[in-house]
Order: C-alpha cells, then structure tokens, then sequence
C-alpha cells in the first residue's frame, strides 16, 4: 500500500477539492502541489525516523487518538468546517517533521511547483495531519511498533523491493521529482532544490 492509493482514491478528491477551494486554486495546481507536498512530508518523517530517539517520537505521536485514521473517515466535513484547527495541528506537526528548515522546504516546494509561497506553507499545514492519520491507520493495521516505522514510510514512499520491481509508488508518481540523488534521504533534494 502505498500514498497514490489515498491520492487516487475518493478521500484524495475530497482534498483536493478543499485544498483548492480553501487555497484559491485550481484543481489541477492543487493536485500537482499535493503531489508534491506528500512526499516532502513522508520524507522528513522517514529521515528523521532514521535515529531511535526520532523512531520513537513518531511512534509516541501516532499512537495518540488525534492520528488513528478516524480523521480520514470525515476528511471532507473537517476541512469545510474545522480547517483551522487541522491547520494549527499540522502546523505543530511540521514543526517536528523539519523543525528550522521548514521555511526551505516551503521555499523548495513553491518553486517546484510554481505555487505562491504563501500557499504552501497552508497547504502543508493541512495535509501534515491528513499523512499522520493515514500513517497511524497504517501502522495499525500492520502492527508496527517504533522499529518498523522506516520500513512502512518506505512503503508508503514506493521504496518497497516489490514497488520497485513493479513501479508503481507514489515517488515513481511524481516521475523521480525527489531523492535525485537516490540516497533515501528526500529532504536534502528538497533543500537542494532552492540553491
């Protein structure tokens, strides 16, 4: 299971909808921006999951009740009529994610997609909590605890063996946008991307 089956799928459509609603831009810009932000995000989480300390963070954050999956059960409903306090949570999400070179990142993820940066720091706001609930479903539903949080990210990013081997993936989605350097590591080419 990867991201591009929650892009793909109706819960995706509903962000979309709403981001571009609540954002003031198409469709189309919405999506491609989302399919971008996605990544950004799961990136930072799989770097930083990469120490214990950090694996274990993640762990305590998605065993919290905020970031189960019930949030995708009426993602529609919550970003009409409560985006704000799915801001605020995203917001102290990214925060964790990126800490100091979230500007950077913000930065990087405007010019890749053209979006206006007072657009994207919002956007990531509101999808930081979305991508946490879904990996909290998907923890659960696998049974992982702090040590196999590198291995699900990576699945969700499209670096499992059989991703691989099939294609399919969410980082084959954005055709290789990310991690040019096939290092694992997604947020140095996000930063690399504003130099």
């Amino acid at each position: 299971m990867d991201l591009s089956e929650l892009l793909n799928g109706p819960i995706g459509q509903t962000v979309i909808n709403n981001v571009s609603r609540q954002l003031g831009m198409d469709e189309r810009q919405a999506a491609g921006a989302i399919s971008i932000a996605l990544p950004a995000i799961l990136g930072g989480l799989q770097r930083n999951v990469q120490s214990q300390q950090g694996a274990q963070n993640l762990n305590n954050a998605l065993n919290d009740a905020r970031h189960d999956g019930s949030l995708l059960e009426n993602i529609g409903g919550l970003l009409s009529g409560n985006a704000q306090a799915i801001s605020q949570d995203g917001g102290k999400i990214l925060e964790h994610i990126f800490g100091s070179n979230r500007p950077a990142v913000e930065q990087g993820i405007s010019q890749k997609t053209g979006i206006n940066l007072q657009k994207t720091g919002p956007l990531l706001a509101l999808l930081a909590p979305i991508v946490m609930a879904y990996l909290g479903k998907e923890k659960r539903q696998a049974n992982t605890n702090a040590g196999g949080l590198g291995d699900l990210l990576g699945g969700l990013l499209g670096g499992g063996q059989l991703q691989r081997q099939s294609g399919g993936g969410l980082m084959d989605m954005v055709g290789g946008l990310l991690d040019k350097n096939h290092d694992g590591n997604v947020l140095d080419d996000i930063l690399g991307m504003i130099k």
